[in-house]
């Protein structure tokens, strides 16, 4: 499927905020220039848009992801996205008007329940799982799978293998594929609840 025109997002202003957010905290930015409209389009092939009705996205950033989610979920699908770092999340609410925005990832199933989502079909993440200590990435995927509905997916991205043996740990089906054209290039993993 070729969804390459919706993943044309990156404005060099988003660029440049990402950069200067990256600077300012490393940790939680992860990478030094938003995803790449290849990566973007791996992650979003995956998704089967037709029986999503509600959708998560974790570590939004600038919304190069939450930017073909806008694109591609049926009107009406409930949307949460999470993005801790404060200007990048007001400029997600202001493009976004009708996505449910949070703060913390850490915060999954408090928030969803919050506005009134028990289960979703699909979760999209971003999130720099290499940058965290292992307690807070057990703590996000434990809720991810306790958050994810039967058959759902949780689809992530990282610049290792290094969270390889937690996924096949949490998941039951896990494929993994490497995104050469990307900055760093990627692993993406699509991981089945089952």
């Amino acid at each position: 499927m070729m969804l390459a025109k919706t993943f044309m997002k990156s404005k060099t202003i988003d660029k440049w905020l990402f950069l200067k957010k990256f600077f300012q905290n490393p940790r939680d930015v992860g990478s030094i220039i938003p995803s790449s409209n290849s990566l973007t389009q791996k992650m979003m092939e995956h998704v089967p848009w037709n029986h999503v009705h509600t959708l998560v996205e974790l570590g939004a950033g600038t919304g190069v992801f939450t930017q073909a989610i806008y694109d591609l979920i049926r009107p009406d699908a409930k949307v949460a996205v999470f993005e801790k770092e404060e200007e990048m999340r007001e400029l997600l609410k202001r493009e976004f008007d009708g996505f449910h925005m949070f703060t913390n990832a850490l915060e999954l199933k408090d928030s969803l329940s919050s506005i009134g989502v028990a289960h979703a079909d699909c979760i999209v993440s971003g999130l720099p799982f290499a940058n965290f200590s292992r307690s807070d990435r057990e703590k996000i995927i434990r809720q991810v799978c306790e958050t994810l509905c039967e058959g759902g997916l949780f689809i992530t991205f990282q610049y290792s293998l290094q969270m390889k043996t937690m996924l096949q740990a949490a998941f039951n089906e896990v494929s993994i594929s490497l995104v050469p054209w990307n900055i760093p290039p990627a692993f993406v993993y699509i991981c089945k609840k089952s």
